[in-house]
């Protein structure tokens, strides 16, 4: 039976194209992802992607039915929310966290969720900014916390806030664990990195500012945070972080003198008011607990 489940694996794939991002997109893990496109494409009778190393792409069958299936994740959509204008307890909210946010930020902005509209439930959900922007463009969010600089076509937005970032730096490098560093000094370790294409304004914006303050230092890739933690454990990266609880053995923090790279957050949400977007005058409180990790 087609499920809406298998949609939403369908289109969060086409719009990733990377089977980590579609699963942390929905909210599951990549085998059962993996398992549900291959029950969709069984059900369908069609090969709808093409597979390559984590990455997919659409076939000729997989763009004649994404349109379809866009269309019937709206209209599913639709019914829950005609469903939820009928609940007691009200209607969702739909709130999206980039994974830069820290966890005690992201708990702040749901708490500013369900405490500024009473009786309205509210489920989170964590994906790079640039999947957080286009879930909500297609109102599948009513608002998402998201790295700046972004293309934000569409939608309205909060004012930017700077959070403060710590180095994250192997102790045997800079054994004066909490000492005030300059970029410029952090020599010998490269960077550790998200992938660009999470965040490709953001990222340039930090790729730019590290070269300017430190020509050839170098980076790496990273999938998360925590991978860039275990590797500046290993001895192999330096990580920037504004998550103050992010700690390690074997890893000193130390505050950046001039703040030269900071994380910049700000709350998007859709321009028309739907169903599932807060009031406007909402917004204030939500930017706040943003400053208030």
């Amino acid at each position: 039976m087609l499920t809406e489940r298998y949609l939403q694996i369908f289109v969060a794939l086409a719009d990733e194209q990377h089977f980590g991002d579609a699963a942390r997109v929905i909210g599951i893990t990549q085998p059962p992802l993996s398992q549900g496109l291959r029950r969709l494409e069984a059900l369908v009778g069609a090969k709808l992607f093409e597979r390559g190393p984590g990455q997919v792409e659409l076939t000729p069958a997989g763009k004649a039915l994404l349109p379809h299936a866009r269309r019937a994740l709206n209209a599913i959509d639709e019914f829950h929310h005609a469903a939820s204008a009928q609940d007691p307890e009200g209607v969702e909210i739909r709130l999206g966290l980039a994974p830069e946010v820290p966890a005690s930020v992201g708990a702040a902005v749901a708490a500013a969720c369900s405490g500024a509209v009473r009786g309205r439930r509210v489920s989170v959900v964590s994906a790079p900014t640039s999947s957080l922007v286009q879930q909500v463009s297609a109102g599948r969010l009513g608002l998402a916390a998201v790295l700046h600089p972004a293309v934000l076509d569409g939608l309205e937005a909060g004012p930017v806030t700077l959070m403060p970032t710590w180095a994250l730096v192997p102790s045997a490098l800079y054994p004066d664990d909490g000492a005030a560093l300059p970029l410029g000094g952090l020599h010998g370790l490269p960077i550790a990195v998200r992938p660009r294409a999470e965040a490709p304004a953001a990222r340039d914006l930090f790729l730019d500012t590290l070269a300017l303050h430190r020509p050839g230092g170098g980076t790496v890739i990273v999938t998360d945070e925590r991978a860039g933690l275990a590797m500046a454990a290993a001895g192999q990266a330096i990580v920037v972080t504004p998550d103050p609880s992010l700690a390690a053995a074997g890893v000193g923090r130390h505050p950046l003198i001039d703040n030269p790279l900071p994380v910049r957050l700000r709350l998007v949400w859709p321009q028309s008011r739907t169903p599932n977007a807060l009031p406007a005058e909402v917004m204030a409180q939500l930017s706040q607990a943003l400053e208030t990790p």
